[in-house]
C-alpha cells in the first residue's frame, strides 16, 4: 500500500470527515496564490474521489449562482465519467468532468476556483481533458455554454469550437431561463 493513502504503517491514518471539513476551508480561503497575477501555475492533475467532494462543492458554490448539487457530483463518480482534478501544491484549484461513449465526448463542467483565474488554469485543463477524449479515440467534444459566459466562450473558441447550436431555456437564470449555446470541436 502506498504512504500517499494513510494505510502505510510510516503515514498516520488520515480522517476522511476531519480532511474534508480542512479541505473546505482551504477551497474557500486558499485566496490568491502567492505568485502574480498573470503568474501561470504549475498544475497536477488527478482523478477526482470522494473526498475531493468537500472542496469541489465549495468551489461550485462560490463559481455558479446555480450550482451543482453534491448528488450530481457523485453519480458523474459512480457512473464512470472522467473526472478529474487540478491541484496547485495541496490546493485543489479547478476540476473538470467529461462524458466519454458511442464515439463522441461531452464536457459537462469545467471549473476554476476564483481565486484562480485569468492564469491559464481552465485552458490546460481543458487541453488535458481533450486528450483524455482523443485517447479514447472519439471523433468530437461537444459543450454547453451560457451566451452570457463570454470568457469561457473566447476560451472555446481560441481552441477551435464552433457554435453548432442552441439549446432553448437550458439554464436556470435569475428570473427565467437562460439558453445554452452548443459547441463542439471535431478531432
Amino acid at each position: 500500500m502506498s504512504a500517499a493513502s494513510g494505510e502505510s504503517g510510516d503515514t498516520p491514518a488520515r480522517d476522511p470527515q476531519k480532511d474534508a471539513g480542512e479541505d473546505v476551508e482551504r477551497a474557500r480561503e486558499s485566496g490568491p496564490s502567492t505568485a502574480p497575477a498573470n503568474t501561470p501555475l504549475a498544475l497536477l492533475y488527478r482523478p477526482m474521489r470522494d473526498v475531493d467532494l468537500p472542496q469541489v462543492l465549495a468551489i461550485e458554490e462560490m463559481a455558479y449562482e446555480f450550482p451543482w448539487t453534491e448528488g450530481i457530483f457523485r453519480d458523474c463518480l459512480r457512473m464512470g465519467y472522467h473526472c478529474y482534478v487540478a491541484e496547485q501544491g495541496r490546493r485543489l484549484v479547478a476540476y473538470g468532468i467529461l462524458s466519454i461513449g458511442a464515439g463522441e465526448s461531452h464536457l459537462l463542467n469545467l471549473c476554476v476556483h476564483p481565486h484562480h483565474r485569468r492564469r491559464g488554469v481552465a485552458r490546460k485543463l481543458l487541453a488535458f481533458l481533450m486528450d483524455k477524449a482523443r485517447s479514447a479515440g472519439v471523433d468530437s467534444l461537444i459543450l454547453e455554454v451560457r451566451p452570457s459566459n463570454t470568457a469561457a466562450i473566447q476560451l472555446y473558441r481560441s481552441l477551435g469550437f464552433n457554435e453548432v447550436g442552441r439549446r432553448r431555456d437550458y439554464y436556470p437564470a435569475r428570473g427565467g431561463r437562460e439558453d445554452a449555446l452548443i459547441l463542439a470541436l471535431e478531432f
